[in-house]
Formats: structure tokens, sequence, C-alpha cells
């Protein structure tokens, strides 16, 4: 079946397995990308939520590590600041690829840095900091021998 640009059709959504509701929408709706309608779908990631739980998850082995309130944050992009327990700063950038360096000091964005996404914070602050690697593999220790000793 073919129709015209803007042309009403008439589709038939499945509600339950006896019944259907027709629904009218447009070609201009039938076409409407993924993207436009991020926000409504439920499997769309919260890029700011994100960013906080990824900050909860690792502050233990860090010196200081926080979203960023000066960079533009939104559903789909977060900005990070991290400072490692080596001293060294760094601005994140998670997004759906992941995260990745895009800075080397709190808020700053440098669009020539070219650095590769991470799929975990793990990864990139593995690869960024030594001292983070030791701190979580202290923690991961220390959980260790307390579950061997609620074990026993």
């Amino acid at each position: 079946m073919t129709s015209l640009p803007g042309m009403s059709r008439k589709f038939v959504a499945d509600l339950s397995p006896e019944e259907g509701m027709e629904v009218d929408c447009t070609q201009a709706e039938l076409t409407k990308t993924a993207f436009e309608d991020s926000a409504e779908l439920p499997d769309v990631k919260d890029m700011r939520l994100e960013a906080e739980a990824v900050v909860n998850d690792v502050l233990f082995a860090v010196a200081e590590m926080f979203v960023s309130h000066s960079l533009h944050n939104a559903v789909d992009v977060a900005y990070i600041n991290v400072q490692t327990r080596e001293g060294n700063r760094y601005c994140l950038e998670l997004t759906e690829a992941g995260l990745r360096v895009v800075g080397y000091d709190f808020d700053q964005v440098d669009e020539s840095v070219l650095t590769q996404y991470h799929e975990t914070v793990y990864s990139l602050l593995d690869s960024l900091s030594p001292a983070y690697r030791e701190a979580f593999g202290n923690a991961l220790l220390q959980r260790l021998e307390r579950l061997k000793q609620n074990g026993q």
C-alpha cells in the first residue's frame, strides 16, 4: 500500500491477544527518527543519572570526582571531573559510546583531544592511574576477606 506524504494511515496496535486499537498517524509521524523521539523511549539512558552512578562507583579509589556543574549535561552526554590519586586532573565525557578523556583539567573540553572510548569507568581509570588500580585491587581483596570470614 502506498500513500502520499502527509496522508493519514490506519494501523492496528495490539493491546492484548483479544483486542486491537486503530491509530491514526501521518506520514511525518511515521518517519520521525528514533533520535528525535529518544526522550520518550524507556530504554534510553539519561547520561546525567549514569554520571552520578559512575562517580559513586569509583569515588573510593580516586582523590576527587564529581559531575561537572559548569558544562552542559544532557540526556545524551554528561561530563565528569576526576582527579587521580597521582594528582592528575581530567574531564571525562560520558555518552552511549562510553567514557573518554576530553580535557586535562576540570571542566575543560578540548576538541583536539582524541582519545578512545572505554566501555567502563574501571577500564578508563585503569589506563590512567596506577594508584586507582592498586586501590581497586585492595578494595577487592578486602571484600573477599570479609566474604571468607562470613563464610566460616
